[in-house]
Formats: structure tokens, C-alpha cells, sequence
């Protein structure tokens, strides 16, 4: 069992940051694919970052590529998502989730998911 809780979501500027983190407890975490995930009212939600269980393994979206970056501290049970160059069309609820199985951009592989972060820019 992984149990997730994310925070650092806010109203930011458009061009501006915010760093996400996602706390995780449960023995799983540190051998768990991590997953950033968003999704705004009405649309499906759709993969945003991804990292290996050990960190060395990064993949992205293209809509966030070279802006945002996923990292891990296995010591402290936490990931996160930097975002950087925000724009408007980031506004979503930020979810991370864990994937103690597999490597994938596929919501339904991950089976723990946390509450989300709302993150709203502004133009």
C-alpha cells in the first residue's frame, strides 16, 4: 500500500513557477514508477511526467517538455514536479501517482493516486 499526498499548488503567473511535492508513506514507494498526471474539468486526465523507482529514468509529455522536470528523494518518500515557464493552459488539478509494477504513461497502470493540487495561471 502507498499512501499519497501532494501539495505546493497555487495561482502563479503566467512565466512564473511552482514546485509540487508528493509525500508518499508505505514500503512500495522506493521501488514504484512515479507519475505526475493533470486534469482539467471536463477532459480525461492525461499523463504529464514520469520517473523510475531509482530517478535515473525520466520521460515527459510533450506539452511540458524542457519546462518541467520530475525528481525523487527516496530518502524522504517524496517527488516532485518542478514547473517552470507556466502558461495558461497548465491550469489543472496536479496529481502524482505510484506504479509499483511497470513504466508507463497509462493512467490505469498506477494504483495509488493522491488527492491532487490544484495549480491555476494566470495570463
Amino acid at each position: 500500500q502507498v499512501q499519497l499526498v501532494e501539495s505546493g499548488g497555487g495561482l502563479v503567473q503566467a512565466g512564473g513557477s511552482l514546485r509540487l511535492s508528493c509525500a508518499a508513506s508505505g514500503q512500495t514507494f522506493s521501488t514504484s514508477t512515479m507519475g505526475w498526471f493533470r486534469q482539467v474539468p471536463g477532459k480525461e486526465r492525461e499523463f504529464v511526467a514520469l520517473s523510475s523507482w531509482v530517478g535515473d529514468n525520466t520521460y515527459y509529455a510533450d506539452s511540458v517538455k524542457g519546462r518541467f522536470t520530475i525528481s525523487r528523494d527516496n530518502a524522504k518518500n517524496t517527488v516532485y514536479l518542478q514547473m517552470n515557464s507556466l502558461k495558461p493552459e497548465d491550469t489543472a488539478v496536479y496529481y502524482c501517482a505510484a506504479d509499483p509494477m511497470g513504466w508507463s504513461t497509462r493512467r490505469a497502470s498506477y494504483d495509488y493516486w493522491g488527492q491532487g493540487t490544484q495549480v491555476t495561471v494566470s495570463s
